[in-house]
């Protein structure tokens, strides 16, 4: 095989990398995104590591196309048919709104109510056919919509998850008469109850699907122009990639698609310098994103709502998602608070000092005026890039220091706590809010703006230490690059534990992993070994949320997954033996309802080290110093020391105040903290 290229797109940069095994070279790029078409920026990446396309073997890419078309409300125009007196599903939602006050709070489903249809059929919730499928009816709504002009038709019926011959038979027929549309079956995409949560899924992959089909059919035609012969794959938000194939089909598997390749990456890149408990946060140019990784292996959960109303129902990466990133706005609003984000600037305008007519100051324009980013020093080696410190000044000066009374170093050190408070706010929403004490964890920086506020961050959250990797800006990019092949399945039971037949619970799951590893065959690309994950989502009856509980390999008994459910059970809730014992006579006379079987298919690739593609550093400390500059620290100027990251030797202790660059991003150690490089290329980070 080829070299292999990563590459991740994110609201401001295009990040790649590419490894070629066989000479044992490691190339980074980080060029500005291209919001009108993703794929210019991509390509650009590669060029910029001239070298020929012809040699290389695999392309893995993490895209925010389906994510940015659903926020931005760019999708296609889609419509729904559903069983008759079912067409408003999306909009009554689960009778929520997004405020509970108020006469504002109107929301808009992704597909309008003129463009929802019903058509006579009926299917009990044991699958039983009550009313036959009326295919003149489906027919009919097709001419309708089809007259409307939709890309896109989602078909979700009633308890399809119980039986989906109608649903199939629908899709069936308006495949043969509309070729050109792209129909999703909602028991395809989501074969469990809960109607609304599936056709709101099954909605989001048609509203998405004709714009990332033609994304990535440019973006193929693209590659075959440069004479690429590698195959393209892309990641999916349960952190394993799959074809591009696969994706034009499914791209709801896709909305996480970046942030996940960032958290597999840190779990990759953190174990090889001995960690296995991480709170990860990536902070690019526009977004923040906050994950765990528990013994080695980031936390999944069985979904998430991408906004309010749109739930998307899937195997995903655990992440929290917040507007924090080096283009976070920054302003005060009319109650004279200081707000940072959720607005970006992106790569166009960008942030003030850009000089490319942005006018808002920003994280970044914060962080140039504190001195903790070298103006002269451009942003991944771009020639065309470089920062003007005093349209930052004059910015924060007029828009935030003036209205709070404060000088513009003091404005500028406001917007960096700000930021601060808020990317903590979310740690511990995905630590502490869920049973885990960050003092047991150890931070990862990645992201071209993260590791400017690890020093801060490990502070305010107490975690134990800090590790920032060899490249945190391309970070997400590495794990695009060494991303396994997944296929996960799930199957719908909703029985007491103690009624399930085993023997059906094993046929579900050799189902499961039969058809994966048919998947896996079909797609070329060398393996490992393949790995096979069971879970099983549990819960004490009467509860409405459940449990995803690890079921181990072998023959499984009613006892195994009830021990395995309270084990489980108690992790979740961070429960003792001994503080559980007063519930335990209690929940033991609870029935335990089985709801979902899941199965995870891993093609486990070959495994990939980053240490063994750099070269060991035969620099001292003083070939990486390269000087002092003033920095502002307590609205007071501090001499620092700054490093060339890239000469910094192995085992070399260094002490805040001190500055680390490199050409992906900076990183700041604030006084009393101290850092270390290791042999496995990550800077080390805790308070001295």
């Amino acid at each position: 095989m080829g070299a292999l290229v990563g590459v991740d797109i994110g609201g401001t940069f295009t990040d790649a990398v590419t490894l070629d095994e066989h000479t044992g070279r490691l190339r980074v790029a980080k060029v500005a995104t291209t919001p009108s078409d993703q794929s210019r920026g991509l390509i650009t990446a590669l060029d910029s590591f001239q070298t020929s396309c012809a040699d290389i073997g695999l392309v893995t890419h993490g895209t925010t196309v389906a994510t940015n078309a659903i926020l931005e409300r760019k999708g296609s125009r889609c419509g729904l048919i559903a069983t008759r007196g079912f067409r408003d599903i999306l909009e009554l939602r689960r009778r929520d709104r997004p405020r509970l006050y108020g006469l504002t709070g109107s929301y808009e489903p992704l597909v309008s109510r003129d463009l929802r249809c019903e058509v006579t059929e009926r299917i009990s919730a044991e699958g039983k056919v009550l009313t036959p499928l009326v295919e003149a009816d489906v027919m009919a709504v097709g001419e309708k919509l089809a007259a409307e002009g939709v890309a896109a038709i989602v078909v979700g019926f009633m308890n399809s998850y119980a039986n989906p011959a109608h649903e199939l038979r629908a899709k069936a027929i308006l495949e043969e008469r509309w070729p050109d549309l792209h129909i999703t079956a909602s028991a395809e995409i989501l074969p469990v109850f809960r109607e609304f949560e599936r056709t709101s899924t099954a909605a989001v992959n048609a509203y998405v699907q004709p714009t990332v089909s033609r994304y990535l059919a440019r973006l193929q035609e693209r590659l075959d122009d440069r004479g690429c012969r590698g195959a393209l794959f892309i990641m999916q938000s349960n952190g394993g990639m799959m074809s591009a194939d696969a994706a034009q089909r499914y791209p709801v598997h896709t909305v996480l698609s970046g942030p996940a390749a960032g958290v597999i990456a840190a779990a990759n890149l953190a174990s090889q310098s001995g960690f296995a408990d991480l709170i990860t946060y990536d902070m690019g140019g526009t977004s923040l994103d906050v994950s765990l990784v528990v013994d080695g292996r980031p936390l999944t959960t069985g979904g998430m709502d991408l906004e309010f109303g749109i739930p998307i129902m899937a195997s995903m990466v655990d992440i929290h998602t917040v507007g924090a990133g080096g283009g976070s706005i920054a302003r005060v609003d009319a109650g004279g608070i200081l707000e940072v984000g959720p607005e970006s600037a992106g790569s166009e305008p960008g942030p003030v000092a850009y000089g490319r007519g942005g006018t808002q100051p920003t994280f970044t324009d914060a962080q140039l005026v504190l001195g903790r980013i070298n103006p002269r020093y451009p942003i991944g080696g771009a020639s065309d890039l470089a920062f003007d410190v005093t349209r930052a000044r004059s910015a924060i000066g007029k828009q935030i220091g003036e209205p709070l009374g404060l000088s513009v170093t003091a404005a500028a050190q406001a917007i960096v706590t700000v930021a601060t408070n808020r990317i903590a706010g979310s740690i511990r929403r995905i630590s502490v809010d869920r049973g885990h004490d960050p003092r047991d964890f150890a931070l990862f920086a990645s992201g071209g703006a993260g590791p400017l506020l690890v020093s801060a961050l490990l502070r305010e959250v107490g975690a134990s230490r800090a590790l920032v990797p060899h490249a945190p800006g391309i970070a997400s990019a590495w794990g695009c690059a060494i991303a396994d092949r997944q296929h996960d399945f799930v199957t719908m039971l909703n029985r007491r534990l103690a009624d399930l037949d085993m023997g059906t619970v094993a046929q579900r799951y050799a189902e499961h992993e039969a058809e994966g590893k048919a998947m896996l065959q079909q797609e070329p690309l060398p393996l490992a070994q393949v790995r096979v994950v069971r879970e099983a989502e549990l819960s004490y009856e009467g509860q409405t949320h459940v449990v995803r509980t690890p079921l181990p390999a072998g023959a499984l008994t009613h006892e195994r997954i009830a021990a395995n459910f309270r084990s489980a059970y108690l992790r979740r809730y961070r429960q003792t033996e001994e503080s559980f014992a007063g519930l335990g006579e209690l929940l033991e006379s609870i029935p335990i309802r089985l709801l979902n079987l899941r199965t995870a298919v891993i093609g486990v690739r070959p495994s990939l080290a980053l240490k063994d593609f750099l070269p060991r550093p035969t620099t001292s400390l003083r070939d990486a110093y390269k000087g002092t500059r003033s920095v502002y620290v307590d609205d007071r100027s501090v001499e620092c020391s700054t490093y060339e990251r890239a000469r910094l030797p192995w085992g070399e202790q260094l002490s805040g105040p001190a500055i680390i660059e490199q050409p992906d991003t900076t990183t700041w150690l604030e006084p009393g903290i101290g850092a270390t490089v290791d042999e496995a290329g990550n800077l080390l980070l805790e308070v001295a």
